[in-house]
């Protein structure tokens, strides 16, 4: 992202230095939406698709794990002062263990390094593969020296806007072309 910054940075000084009117003959750039390409896409939706009921199935599983662990805790404070320490010492070492399990699983599943992102990162790569080149067949046809994501624009006419046509370009395979 920094170094898309520092591309669009650089270009604009370059705008700047060498005058409008050469460079605006010289250089042109294109404004893409992605998300909307990516809304647009059968794989993208079903990958999403794929990604959430996944990731649904483990919050699922975490919340039983808290849900007993609660139901322990609280069972534990009404026997608590009837228990004899070395019973305590032991109830409240396994609510601890629970507590860690519960902790790894959530990090195991949802964590930076976790099997969500991992999963996430194995469906989409293919997909963000697709994008790029049919953007890069949009970019060489259509003359842009530059494409730009809609999200990183502060401004733009539609009249540089190609998501339509990468979309246009996806749908028929052309791609690859």
């Amino acid at each position: 992202m920094n170094k898309l910054k520092s591309v669009v940075v650089l270009s604009l000084f370059t705008f700047v230095f060498m005058g409008v009117d050469t460079y605006s003959q010289q250089f042109k750039v294109g404004i893409v939406d992605v998300e909307t390409v990516l809304k647009e896409l059968p794989e993208a939706i079903s990958a999403d698709k794929q990604i959430k009921e996944i990731g649904q199935k483990w919050q699922d599983t975490l919340l039983t794990m808290r849900n007993d662990l609660q139901s322990k805790f609280e069972q534990y404070q009404k026997q608590k002062s009837m228990m004899p320490q070395d019973k305590q010492k032991s109830e409240e070492e396994n609510m601890q263990k629970q507590q860690m399990t519960l902790l790894q699983y959530q990090e195991d599943k949802f964590g930076q390094q976790g099997e969500i992102n991992s999963l996430r990162e194995k469906l989409l790569a293919p997909i963000r593969e697709k994008v790029k080149q049919a953007i890069e067949v949009v970019a060489k046809k259509e003359k842009f020296q530059l494409v730009i994501d809609k999200l990183m624009a502060l401004y733009s006419e539609s009249s540089i806007d190609i998501t339509y046509t990468v979309i246009d370009n996806i749908k028929r395979g052309a791609s690859g072309k």
